[in-house]
């Protein structure tokens, strides 16, 4: 029986990552989201075109997001996520204030809601949602206001999600998953922030200068094993680096 994978962001970086270890095995079925065209040769991948910032186009495109079938495992990977505009208030575009909760917290609280409507009573699967997160979003960092705020919400939602699980014994299981410092598009995001908008900008360079920064490869391979392994960990929030 063939499980059922659905990942955001799967263009790059960690969901790209994550779709390629995946596809590996013949009996996952990959749902890949991503803004840009992927085009994959594995017969067990399909790939959705999709702006998570449009939100009837999210609703629109459900039944090929979620697809119908007898499944053993199913897991949303809500991987997409914006930095956003790096700066302080005051000098933060109104467009951009809106964007980053759009990406980071909205659309993940859509695609939940609809995982648990179609799957709620799906029990003869086990099924799972994988928030990623971020250790941003438990302190406040200067110029990262809405990537902090963001994930923090996400937190929230994920063990808000897990507790309404528990009351009404649907089985889902929710986590909130910190990745580490992953070299990825955002860390070039990252580096490129206004001196005088990001005080931690000088740790950033240096991360990425003395090679300290961890590979998708390495981050995917810490997800997938919390997916197999998920019984071994209690608790909502997870951080890969204690694990």
């Amino acid at each position: 029986m063939q499980s059922l994978y659905i990942i955001t962001g799967s263009s790059k970086g960690i969901g790209k990552a994550l779709l390629e270890q995946l596809s590996q095995d013949s009996k996952n079925q990959i749902i890949g989201i991503s803004r840009s065209e992927v085009n994959s040769d594995k017969p067990n991948v399909q790939n959705i075109s999709l702006d998570l910032g449009n939100f009837n186009l999210i609703r629109q495109s459900f039944d090929g997001i979620f697809p119908e079938g007898e499944y053993r495992r199913i897991v949303l990977i809500n991987n997409a996520g914006w930095i956003g505009q790096i700066d302080y208030f005051g000098k933060l575009k109104a467009k951009n204030i809106q964007d980053i909760f759009n990406i980071n917290t909205i659309a993940p609280a859509l695609l939940m809601n609809e995982f648990v409507h179609r799957f709620a009573e799906y029990k003869q699967a086990e099924r799972l949602v994988i928030n990623i997160s971020s250790g941003a979003a438990r302190k406040g960092i200067d110029g990262w206001s809405g990537y902090s705020a963001s994930k923090a919400a996400l937190n929230m939602m994920s063990e808000a999600a897990q507790e309404e699980a528990q009351k009404t014994d649907s089985g889902i299981k929710f986590f909130a998953l910190s990745p580490g410092v992953v070299d990825t598009a955002m860390q070039e995001d990252i580096r490129s922030a206004p001196e005088k908008g990001f005080s931690l900008l000088d740790k950033f360079k240096g991360l990425k200068a003395d090679n300290a920064l961890s590979s998708p490869d390495a981050a995917a391979e810490k997800i997938i094993y919390l997916i197999q392994n998920n019984a071994d960990f209690k608790g909502v929030l997870q951080d890969v680096r204690e694990f």
